[in-house]
């Protein structure tokens, strides 16, 4: 059975949305990735239900803006923190905290629906492998079959303009041909974050970006 894997930072100001945060400051980008967060949780328990769901957090929710929230939210999850020392080593950990086909996004695309996420579901029934590109050069999900493929994730250099290639690459050589995904786009500046508000307007994310903003 397929589940379901959110890997994420605890929203917690000065350590989450940095870019963004040169533009409206750290407690508003704080804000704003709570709400991110928020809705790409809802997403995927309405997809597959909290059972099948789980959440590998870096960082203490009891830190994070909205923190109760995002808890009641991930009720009936499994949550736990990342492992290990950088950002591919932590995905490799998360991927294999867990037996089966592992479905895996970021906190970076309010504009999640479930329906995406279970086409990418049922696209692992006959595929190995499936990857989202993100419109800047990296991704949004990943879909394996066998998690243990994640391990080809470490050789991988995340967040840079070639990522969503590199890491089809890596999976292609270790046996894991993926197939294609839709193409969202990742907030990470202010321009996305406007542009992604006016695709899901009456999301989390589009709310809160509408607040602060004013």
């Amino acid at each position: 059975m397929t589940r379901v894997l959110v890997v994420a930072k605890a929203p917690v100001p000065g350590r989450v949305k940095t870019r963004l945060a040169v533009d409206i400051g750290d407690e508003a980008a704080a804000e704003v990735a709570a709400a991110s967060l928020l809705d790409t949780l809802a997403a995927c328990s309405d997809a597959v239900g909290p059972a099948r769901c789980h959440l590998a957090v870096a960082g203490d929710l009891d830190d994070a803006v909205h923190g109760e929230r995002v808890r009641r939210m991930a009720a009936g999850w499994r949550v736990t923190p990342q492992v290990g020392a950088g950002f591919a080593e932590r995905l490799v950990h998360a991927h294999g905290e867990g037996p089966g086909p592992v479905v895996q996004v970021g906190m970076d695309t309010p504009q999640l629906t479930p329906a995406l996420l279970l086409d990418v579901v049922t696209c692992l029934e006959s595929h190995p492998g499936v990857l989202g590109p993100a419109e800047d050069g990296g991704w949004w999900v990943l879909g394996l079959r066998d998690p243990a493929a994640a391990a080809a994730l470490g050789r991988v250099e995340m967040s840079t303009p070639t990522t969503y290639d590199d890491t089809r690459a890596a999976l292609a050589g270790v046996g894991v041909p993926v197939a294609l995904a839709a193409v969202l786009r990742d907030v990470d500046t202010l321009a996305d974050a406007e542009a992604v508000a006016a695709q899901a307007p009456d999301s989390r994310f589009a709310h809160t970006w509408r607040e602060v903003r004013r």
